[in-house]
């Protein structure tokens, strides 16, 4: 029995509702600990430089896992996969909230990190299953998106509400009862895998150890040269260890049968080009964060708390363009011109912010460009993830969004690295030093307008991306829906429209 229109609508509502908390939760947990940092240092004993790997741990297994998570989501299916990422997220949460050791609670945040890398391929590739391209995957990715960009701030606020009056443990435990409803709703609203997706269990392993070892390495060594040197083994040494590994991983991948990820996929010009757009952009997008709580707290003498609400409007404007604005955008005038279009808006956001930053300046002085840089954000990002899947076969599209993921990730630990070093350039930032806050000002003043700049190569980047055939009727695509028979197995029926 074929399900009628509208059931097959509020299925689609309820994924899409899954998937989107699903992402909320995933990037709640980068900012979380931010405003949880200084009552974690004093009761577990961290010092200034070990305390960042709190932050870093999360990072550097993200980033070093994407592209086994990808793989794993085209070999084993996106739902078991987003199931196992949410179980990863609770296990993890509960163990770094009872955590009395350094030790543990960095493991804690990296085993956050690798819940990271699985669900996110993991929810692409659902909306890419579920949703034609077209309008419906449009607004789909649009949700998506916001989801995404509400969690920063989200993260940020609510870091600061749970480490004021609960206690520092309670920015990992409020992860576990939401991790824990995403897992068990999974095999009730997301569609059954495909049959594929259990019977071809040929894995690339070789190439997957590989390619884990050398990302990890890359991002841990880029997380660690500010503070261990550039010139140390952990800084420029990891990072070089982790690229020779990268090239033996492309050299593997040419002579596998069954490759992690495969060469051919690089021909993809929309695919090629969305990695590339993605790596500077999201270089220069990490360090605004970086820019703007540091103005916030050292230039203005904001707390916490008053930093991360400091955000909410850029948010609630990224958000609203992102599910309002850039499904009309695509709809109208194509993927290319809504990448474009938002990454070059961002950057002049972004310059806007980086001029008004000044000594004895303002929050109301920042606000223009914020909103703007926010409008630009929400307009740009989700297109991105739309423009990596064309072209793609479906049995690929796990690696295709873990590629993407993955080159945004090191592009965010690249960007923040170097424009922190830009903004550091000249300052005496020794332990116990403290520099002018008006040079510090300046330094961030410079650093910005660095970040817009790069922000603009990363819009002339994203006019390679290929304009659409124009189709005058476009076939309908079937989407898969689930229907449970009496034994609770889910099998795939048509489903059509959104």
């Amino acid at each position: 029995m074929v399900a009628a229109p509208d059931q097959v609508s509020r299925r689609l509502g309820l994924r899409l509702a899954l998937l989107a908390f699903a992402q909320l939760i995933a990037t709640i947990d980068v900012n979380i600990v931010f405003i949880a940092l200084p009552d974690i240092g004093r009761e577990l004993g961290f010092d200034a430089q070990s305390l960042q790997w709190v932050v870093s741990a999360y990072v550097v297994g993200l980033g070093g896992f994407l592209l086994l998570g990808g793989r794993a989501v085209d070999r084993f299916g996106p739902r078991r996969m987003f199931s196992l990422a949410m179980a990863l997220y609770a296990l993890s949460s509960l163990v770094g909230g009872v955590s009395s050791d350094q030790g543990l609670l960095v493991t804690a945040r990296f085993v956050q990190g690798l819940g990271g890398a699985l669900v996110t391929p993991a929810t692409l590739k659902l909306i890419y299953l579920n949703f034609a391209e077209g309008g419906d995957r449009n607004r789909a990715v649009g949700v998506w998106g916001a989801a995404g960009g509400a969690g920063l701030s989200v993260g940020a606020l609510l870091g600061g509400v749970l480490t004021n009056y609960l206690g520092w443990s309670w920015v990992f435990f409020v992860n576990v009862p939401l991790a824990l409803i995403a897992a068990a709703a999974a095999p009730r609203v997301l569609v059954a895998d495909p049959p594929s997706a259990t019977k071809d269990k040929k894995f690339d392993l070789l190439g997957a150890l590989v390619a884990t070892a050398g990302l990890t390495l890359v991002v841990f060594g880029l997380v660690s040269g500010p503070d261990k040197g550039w010139g140390s083994f952990a800084g420029a040494g990891t990072v070089a260890v982790g690229a020779v590994l990268l090239v033996l991983f492309v050299v593997l991948e040419a002579r596998t049968r069954d490759p992690l990820v495969p060469l051919r996929m690089f021909g993809n010009r929309n695919l090629l080009t969305t990695m590339i757009v993605i790596f500077v952009f999201q270089g220069a997008l990490s360090y605004t964060y970086y820019l703007f709580t540091t103005y916030l707290q050292n230039g203005l003498g904001y707390d916490a708390l008053d930093a991360g609400l400091a955000f909410v409007p850029a948010t609630a404007v990224s958000m609203f363009s992102a599910l309002k604005v850039t499904p009309k955008v695509i709809g109208k005038w194509g993927v290319r011109t809504a990448v474009v279009s938002g990454v070059l808006l961002t950057a002049i956001g972004l310059a806007g912010v980086s001029a008004s930053l000044t000594d004895g300046g303002s929050y109301g002085w920042m606000l223009p460009g914020a909103l703007v840089w926010g409008l630009g954000g929400g307009l740009g990002f989700p297109p991105m993830f739309v423009a990596a899947a064309q072209g793609v076969p479906p049995a690929e599209q796990g690696v295709a969004s873990g590629l993407v993921s993955t080159f945004r990730q090191v592009g965010g630990a690249i960007g923040l690295a170097v424009l922190v070093a830009v903004a550091d350039a000249g300052l005496d930032i020794r332990a116990g030093a403290h520099p002018p806050v008006s040079d510090v000002i300046d330094g961030l003043r410079v650093s910005g307008w660095v970040a817009a700049a790069l922000t603009v190569l990363s819009a002339l980047a994203a006019l390679a991306l290929r304009k659409p055939a124009p189709a005058s009727a476009p076939a309908p695509v079937p989407e898969p829906d689930t229907a449970q028979d009496s034994a609770g197995s889910s099998v795939f029926r048509p489903a059509n429209g959104i």
